[in-house]
């Protein structure tokens, strides 16, 4: 049987397309991007063009507005660490939520080692952040608000819109990692109304090792890293050009398959979980009914933990996540989950089930087939 990947929420494949573009830069258009001869140039202009591409696919107003990382964790990094230290003088409070990603959950407990204050927000039972809740949160010394677009774990989705008009007129910056939000749900940076604004190529298909920060034009961040003129000096480093162009494809082909593509995940995972309550049953749905990723469903099966569903399946070459891949290894309750109100067995027995471009029908049947398997084996072991 051919492998069923099930875990896009974790990684994907990079498109063709993306692969196509990218080739010449690894081989034949080497140039170093800061260099002034031709080769150079050639690579300073095909960064630029894939700045363009980025821009364009967030709504930005200008390509100056996107700056190149490594990562969507440096992009959630920079964003944080550089707004919080330039806006010090301004305030030491910042405002999170309880459901991050670690990259910005670690990141601001690094920040009260440094003196910051931070308030951690509160989630209700399907993991969503109240506005109010906000809203309360803020005092005259708060600088900076960081809340996810998308859960990577749940895939609850957060009233960003809201949130940045409650924002608006404030002098408080806004940041959001929208790393697992594009590509599955249309929107523009002005829609969302966020100053800051980080995505990552490995989750659209295009390659790991490269993501964006969106600098709304007039905010102000301070590097955090030193040695160079690349990217503003805000980001020191010699451009990885071959990255670049590739993610630069992936954002545009996302972006413009985002409608068409959400509708056809969003009817797979309903038909996913209305199979697996028919067929299987003592299952609980972790997240928002309906404000979720499209392409995620986070479940918790009666009695078996994740890890060992999850190793049963692996078995008949199915590949899914007990978790965010990020935690792989840790095996802890989710950080997530415990701020949602679950207890730690309902916690343990979560099983992450991300949908993606290959996806089909059959992959969905052969997967409920397998877990209902998987599942018998692992409860008569119980008994």
């Amino acid at each position: 049987m051919k492998p069923i990947y099930l875990d896009y929420g974790a990684t994907s494949p990079v498109r063709s397309e993306v692969l196509e573009v990218m080739i010449p830069y690894f081989q034949n258009e080497y140039g170093n991007p800061g260099s002034i001869h031709d080769a150079g140039q050639r690579a300073y202009d095909a960064i630029q063009y894939a700045r363009v591409q980025v821009a364009q696919a967030l709504g930005a107003e200008s390509a100056r507005e996107i700056l190149f990382t490594s990562s969507g964790t440096e992009s959630n990094n920079l964003a944080i660490i550089g707004a919080a230290r330039l806006q010090r003088s301004k305030g030491n409070h910042i405002i999170t939520s309880k459901i991050e990603h670690p990259s910005v959950l670690e990141t601001c407990q690094y920040l009260e080692q440094e003196g910051f204050q931070v308030t951690y927000l509160d989630v209700d039972s399907f993991g969503s952040v109240h506005i109010d809740n906000l809203k309360n949160a803020i005092t005259d010394q708060t600088i900076l608000v960081t809340i996810m677009a998308a859960n990577n774990e749940v895939g609850t989705i957060q009233s960003i819109a809201e949130m940045g008009q409650l924002l608006k007129e404030t002098p408080i910056l806004f940041h959001t990692d929208a790393i697992q939000y594009i590509g599955k749900v249309p929107f523009t940076v002005d829609q969302l109304g966020v100053d800051l604004l980080s995505i990552g190529g490995h989750k659209i298909y295009g390659p790991k090792g490269v993501g964006a920060l969106y600098i709304r034009k007039g905010t102000k961040i301070e590097p955090i890293m030193f040695g160079g003129g690349q990217e503003r000096r805000l980001r020191p480093s010699t451009l990885n050009t071959p990255l670049i162009v590739g993610f630069g494809v992936a954002c545009q082909l996302a972006v413009q398959e985002a409608k068409s593509e959400s509708q056809r995940l969003t009817s797979l995972r309903n038909d996913c979980w209305q199979r697996i309550q028919d067929e299987i049953g003592n299952v609980e749905l972790n997240g928002h009914p309906v404000l979720r990723l499209p392409n995620n469903l986070n479940l918790s099966f009666d009695r078996v933990e994740g890890q060992a569903i999850l190793l049963e399946l692996n078995r008949s070459q199915i590949y899914v996540s007990s978790g965010s891949a990020c935690s792989a290894g840790k095996h802890r309750a989710s950080h997530v989950l415990k701020a949602m109100g679950k207890s730690d067995d309902i916690a343990h027995q979560s099983l992450r089930i991300t949908f993606g471009k290959e996806t089909t029908e059959n992959d969905i049947h052969l997967f409920i087939e397998s877990s209902k398997q998987a599942l018998h084996y692992l409860r008569s072991l119980m008994i």
